[in-house]
Parts: structure tokens; C-alpha cells; sequence
């Protein structure tokens, strides 16, 4: 043990003795380690980011679309053609076991004035299970209830956006607003949502009944069919039977719209978690890639720890042999060669690491990103970067303890 700690107070001294060269055998592995931790905390931001996009559109959320109709040969977007009903939605909550709740909706857009305030949103025509679908709560005041929609009321819940936009600080639970110059009573304001990951906000909307949208707002939409939807949110019971219930709601759409086999489905269902996932494994291999770039700087950093200690070893040549010739043995000369390139690296990591999370830290304030370090990555470039010391140092450290120490003594 004191043979140890000897070798660690000589291994120090050296490296103190020439602090600049110290300090620039260091800035390669600075230099990588931090490009390492900054570039993770980046890619990690932005799968929490589609975790949170994920948990804002509902968790277990499936999303059912009317057709897309065609007119002159231009076809045009899902939703144009209205295929599904108010009827397939409760006959999906119905006879698929899986599915826990169904909401259909229908939606367009509308100017809305309190006062002498207006503002454009979307007006979304829902039941009181839409909240359910999509894992949404109210911030202030009540989501209207199923008697709100049998009776075709005139009560809103508004966003937070539009709340802001048309009332600024003030409470607007029960103030009255005019859509489509049609009166409402507002009785409650949604929680904060956020933007989606196709940059579209959340809260920039309010719901109605869906009776009352088709019957006083949005009626143009439905004029062929008076309980055609544009849309149905499906909230599944668990996460492992989302396969099963897209399949179910499938068979059971095609079985009700009496399409026959190899005709195309006039309805498009999609799975919200999948089309993320996807976003989630793009993110990922994309923060392994950047990662794996960044090290690069890391191996550069130790190749320059092996060349400089083999400069060290070079010079310290006579040194070397005197320590044999009065008695060293060749492992306490690899000890404290080996001890210098390890210590070089480990803190060149720990100031790496420094580095890493201010320019982390910088990218999130500068370039509005979210930025996330797992405290593991942090654990491993430590860990990586001794590693490097051990691996590019064990060459001039074995190298010197095999030094002949009467040639040792002779060196000039």
C-alpha cells in the first residue's frame, strides 16, 4: 500500500512539473467527453419530449378517420368523405372487449367573440367520454355531461389558448361567447396540453356537444348523414392489446360499412403510440449516431495520451533507471506510468463532464431544445474516459518497466 501511494505522489509530481503540456494531453479527452454528454443530453431531450407528445394525445389511444372523398379526380385528406357514425363508435365501445371508451367528434373552425375580443380556433363537437379518450382533465370549472348533449346546449369548454386570447387573466367559467354569432355559456377551461409533435397547440380549441355543433355550428358538415362524425378517439383498456383491438375495430368497420374482401377500407385507423415509437427509434439511433461522432474526439484524446507519455518516458529515461538500481521493481515502474495516463484521462473526463452539461445546458437556452442528461451517461463517460487512460497509457508504461536499467543509466 505505501509502495502504492508513492507511486501516485510521483505520478502527480511529474504531470505537475509540466502543467501545460498536462493541460493540452487533457483537452482531447475534455474535448470528447463533453461533445459525448452534450450530444446524449440532446438526443435523450428529445425522446422525453415524444414520451410527454404521447402521454398529451393519451396513452392506449387509437384514432379512427373518415374516408378521403374524391372530385374531379383530386382526392382529397381524410375526414372529407364522413363514412363513420355516432353508431360505429358505440358499436366499437361495444363489441371490441378490449376497447375501454369511445368518443366520435367533428370538428371546423370558427371566429369567436367575447366582447370586443375575437379570436380563430377550432371547434370540436365531442361527448363528455372525449376527455376520457384522450387523458384529459379540467383546470377550472366542469366538462358538460351527456345530458348537455341529448339536449343539443349551448355550454363550451374552452383551451387554455383561447381562455388567454379572449379573457387574459380573468375567470371565464360562465361568461357567454359568441360562435358563429351563436351564444354559449362557457362552464369550464381545459388543462394545459402543450404543443403537438407537429407543431400544432393543443389548447388553441374549444369543445361543444357534438349535438349542438351539428345542429347550430358545424351543420353543413353533416347534411347527407345527421350522424356521420369525421372522427372516433378509442381509448384501449392496456397497452399490450392495442394490436388486437386495431385489428377488432377493423374487422368490425368493414363488417358494419359492408366492404367486401379486397375492397379498400373507407376509413383509416391509426395508433398514435406506433407513429411515435417510430419518432422514439429515429431519435435514438440518432443520438447513438452523434454520440458515437463525438467519440471519436475521445479515442483522438488518448492516442495523444500515449504519444505524450511516451515523450515522458523518453525523457525520464535516466530516472527510470535509477529507481531500478536502487531497487524499483519493473511493476512499480508500470504503476506509476500507467497511474500518470490514467490520471491525465480520468481529469480530463471529470472537466469534460463540467463541459458537457454547461453546453447542455447552453444548447436548452440558446437553441430552445429540451435537453435531458441521464445521470448514467454521465457514470460511463467517467468510466469510458479511465478506461482510455488504461488502455492508450499500458504501452509506454510496459515500455518503461522493461527498460534495462544499466542502458537506462547510460542514456544520454
Amino acid at each position: 500500500m505505501r509502495m502504492a501511494w508513492a507511486s501516485i505522489r510521483m505520478a502527480l509530481g511529474a504531470l505537475r512539473a509540466h502543467l501545460l503540456r498536462t493541460a493540452l494531453t487533457m483537452l482531447g479527452i475534455i474535448i470528447g467527453v463533453g461533445a459525448v454528454i452534450a450530444m446524449v443530453s440532446v438526443g435523450a431531450g428529445a425522446q422525453r419530449r415524444i414520451a410527454e407528445q404521447i402521454r398529451s394525445l393519451g396513452s392506449n389511444a387509437i384514432v379512427v378517420l373518415s374516408g378521403a372523398s374524391t372530385s374531379g379526380g383530386i382526392r382529397f385528406g381524410l375526414g372529407t368523405q364522413l363514412t363513420l357514425t355516432e353508431e360505429d363508435a358505440r358499436a366499437i365501445a361495444v363489441e371490441v372487449p378490449s376497447v375501454e371508451v369511445t368518443a366520435p367528434s367533428v370538428r371546423g373552425s370558427a371566429q369567436i367573440v367575447f366582447g370586443n375580443t375575437n379570436w380563430s380556433t377550432v371547434v370540436q363537437g365531442v361527448t363528455p367520454d372525449y376527455l376520457v379518450a384522450r387523458e384529459w382533465g379540467v383546470a377550472n370549472g366542469k366538462m358538460f355531461g351527456p345530458e348537455d348533449v341529448d339536449a343539443a346546449t349551448k355550454v363550451a369548454v374552452i383551451g387554455e389558448t383561447v381562455w388567454t386570447s379572449l379573457f387574459g387573466d380573468s375567470d371565464p367559467v360562465g361568461q357567454t361567447i359568441r360562435i358563429k354569432k351563436v351564444p354559449f355559456t362557457v362552464v369550464g377551461v381545459l388543462e394545459a396540453k402543450g404543443q403537438s409533435s407537429f407543431g400544432q397547440d393543443q389548447d388553441d380549441l374549444i369543445l361543444i356537444p357534438i349535438s349542438t355543433a351539428k345542429k347550430k355550428v358545424l351543420g353543413r358538415l353533416t347534411q347527407s348523414n345527421p350522424r356521420s362524425v369525421q372522427a372516433i378517439n378509442v381509448r384501449v383498456r392496456d397497452a399490450d392489446l392495442m394490436d388486437e383491438a386495431e385489428g377488432q375495430i377493423r374487422d368490425l368497420l368493414r363488417q358494419r360499412h359492408r366492404l367486401q374482401p379486397g375492397q379498400d377500407d373507407d376509413f383509416q385507423v391509426r395508433v398514435l403510440a406506433e407513429l411515435f415509437a417510430a419518432q422514439e427509434e429515429s431519435a435514438r439511433v440518432m443520438t447513438m449516431l452523434l454520440a458515437a461522432i463525438a467519440s471519436v474526439s475521445l479515442l483522438v484524446g488518448g492516442i495523444g495520451i500515449m504519444n505524450i507519455m511516451l515523450v515522458s518516458v523518453t525523457e525520464r529515461t535516466r530516472e527510470i533507471g535509477l529507481r531500478m538500481a536502487v531497487g524499483a521493481r519493473s511493476r512499480d515502474i508500470l504503476a506509476q506510468f500507467l497511474i500518470e495516463a490514467v490520471t491525465l484521462a480520468i481529469a480530463g473526463g471529470v472537466v469534460g463532464i463540467v463541459c458537457g452539461l454547461v453546453g447542455a445546458q447552453a444548447i436548452a437556452q440558446l437553441a430552445s431544445w429540451t435537453t435531458d442528461v441521464p445521470p448514467e451517461a454521465i457514470g460511463l463517460a467517467f468510466v469510458f474516459s479511465g478506461a482510455v487512460g488504461i488502455f492508450f497509457g499500458f504501452y509506454p508504461a510496459r515500455k518503461a518497466s522493461r527498460l534495462d536499467p544499466i542502458d537506462a543509466l547510460r542514456y544520454e
